[in-house]
């Protein structure tokens, strides 16, 4: 029989019926402070922090740093500058979120900076090693959503761009070039220690930086020359390009993708923009605060931070090169040159229009603080920018290859003009004098 407290007992109940009834309650309260006998504080505090499903109580954008420990200068790893020394204001000088993650044992992992759990493994067939029999196509992993259930959770999804590149560390080092058989002496731009990882297998005919993982987002234009295009991450070679969602250019078969799905934190990624009036832009999801306008020319990245360093603006003087994942938080992946005639971003910031190598009306790429580090003698010879413009590149002409939105890296110095017709297979643009947007934290 349950009770109701709300009313008030009536007035002409019998004495001994009140008896009973208190007799019960105090019963009960005794029965329920004897179900904690035995929990210990931690034990209550696990109880409530796995509510939901494992998934701590984050919502929002908070963007999980790089992980670059390293110190940087044109080509080689220095020690850490001071302020106001050359090369200040790299990732390493402003280390932000820490990445943090729990093993949950179950063939899950927590993010517990973004909220988001995913799936350990790309592994399908559950033997234990990753290869190219498991890889999906995009129309696959799209698909397999639905269906996949593991450790109890049947709510999993595709993740988008951004929740993939949550992922990304850049204490990776990219193997592009590398012509041994062995990979055990390279590093990823995964935690290792938390995600399986293989690279591309090369028993199978790939490459070794053939480790792309699907997301749902779909590019809002096509890439070289009408292709439907999915933007991915390579955890090998630490990039995001697009890729055809079909064949790739010259094969019959789709190209394939490792996936992990994800669940938890559905905000992840959306922005929440406010114009201060004052020439700046907050994203209440992220707390950062940013430039509404560029600095209006290509400067090699030395100069990116030293501009940075010593820049004043709407009374703060605490502005920086942003790092390569708040750089791409502010993409806006809904917009691109050539469906919305605008640069990939929220129409709050101001873009500057650029000539592409193709002669086409287009939109910058910028510079982040972050060395885009590689296994060659001179690692830190390339820094990572984010593409708000086309992503070209040279195949018998130039165009769009990798989409508005990619993240790519260069060379820190040099000359663009010794790469004619670009670098790599999709002959990829080499800029060497990019644009900055800076940031700071707005809290």
């Amino acid at each position: 029989m349950e009770l109701d407290l709300r009313f008030p007992l009536k007035v002409n109940i019998m004495k001994k019926t009140k008896i009973i009834m208190v007799s019960i309650l105090i019963g009960l309260l005794i029965l329920s402070n004897m179900s904690f006998v035995g929990c210990s504080k931690n034990e209550i505090d696990t109880e409530e922090s796995t509510q939901g499903g494992n998934l701590p109580d984050i919502s929002g954008y908070p963007i999980v740093s790089t992980n670059q420990a390293k110190y940087y200068n044109n080509s080689s790893e220095i020690s850490a500058p001071s302020t106001g020394e050359a090369f200040y204001g790299q990732d390493a000088n402003y280390p932000g979120n820490t990445p943090q993650y729990e093993d949950n044992g179950d063939g899950t992992v927590t993010d517990m900076v973004t909220g988001l759990m995913w799936q350990k493994s790309p592994d399908t067939d559950g033997d234990g090693d990753i290869d190219y029999d498991d890889k999906m196509s995009y129309n696959e992993a799209v698909a397999g959503a639905s269906a996949f259930n593991l450790a109890g959770y049947d709510d999993w999804r595709l993740p988008t761009i951004k929740e993939q590149y949550s992922l990304i560390i850049f204490s990776g080092e990219d193997p592009s070039g590398y012509d041994g058989t062995s990979t055990d002496n390279l590093v990823p731009f995964i935690d290792t220690d938390y995600f399986d990882f293989a690279y591309g297998d090369q028993s199978a005919g790939e490459r070794i930086i053939d480790a792309q993982y699907a997301t749902t987002s779909l590019y809002v234009a096509t890439t070289m020359n009408g292709a439907e295009t999915m933007f991915g991450v390579n955890f090998a070679d630490g990039r995001i390009k697009g890729y055809p969602t079909g064949p790739m250019p010259g094969r019959s078969e789709d190209k394939g993708f490792f996936v992990l799905y994800v669940r938890g934190n559905t905000d992840y990624g959306i922005n929440d923009l406010v114009d201060n009036s004052d020439g700046t832009i907050t994203d209440n999801a992220t707390g950062l605060m940013w430039l509404q306008d560029d600095n209006g020319e290509g400067v090699i990245w030395e100069d990116a931070l030293s501009y940075a360093e010593n820049f004043e603006f709407a009374g703060y003087d605490d502005w920086r090169l942003p790092d390569a994942k708040e750089l791409q938080s502010i993409v806006d992946y809904a917009r691109s040159p050539e469906t919305t005639i605008s640069a990939a971003i929220n129409p709050l910031f101001n873009c500057i229009e650029i000539i592409n190598e193709a002669g086409e009306a287009d939109y910058p790429i910028y510079w982040s603080g972050t060395t885009h580090s590689n296994w060659t003698i001179m690692p830190g010879n390339a820094a990572a920018y984010v593409c708000f413009g086309r992503a070209m590149g040279y195949m018998n002409q130039w165009m769009d290859v990798h989409g508005a939105g990619a993240q790519r890296s260069d060379p820190k110095v040099g000359d663009p003009g010794d790469f004619p017709n670009g670098r790599g297979p999709q002959g990829d643009a080499i800029r060497i004098y990019n644009y900055v947007r800076l940031v700071r934290n707005a809290n």
